[in-house]
């Protein structure tokens, strides 16, 4: 076996440890707010990680999964903040032990601007 070999093995059985961490995550957590932080967060690095082995293994694939990476790294976040903002307007889904709330003091609330 090579380094590449190797490495990429490691790689594709971190990136499944944490995939499935974040599975745990979602199934686990208690309100929606951490719900959505494992699935944006850990999905991300796990993706991650899973593609780079993948590349180790085939290092012809590279460009492809690069693309598929740049695209995991740009929607993930941004499907993140549309499912928080969207949860945000719902009014029991607010939790009680909120210290500051953002969106509301910029004039977003109920899903209205004001």
């Amino acid at each position: 076996m090579t380094f590449l070999s190797i490495a990429g093995h490691v790689l594709l059985v971190s990136g499944g440890f944490i995939l499935f961490t974040s599975g745990l995550g979602i199934l686990r957590m208690p309100d929606v707010w951490n719900r959505l932080h494992a699935g944006t967060k850990a999905t991300t690095l796990g993706s991650i990680l899973f593609l780079a082995g993948i590349g180790c293994l085939e290092p012809t694939w590279i460009p492809k999964l690069f693309l598929i990476v740049l695209f995991i790294i740009l929607t993930n976040p941004v499907s993140g903040h549309a499912l928080a903002r969207a949860v945000h307007m719902r009014p029991e889904e607010k939790p009680d032990n909120l210290l500051e709330d953002d969106l509301a003091e910029s004039g977003f609330e109920g899903g209205e601007e004001q």
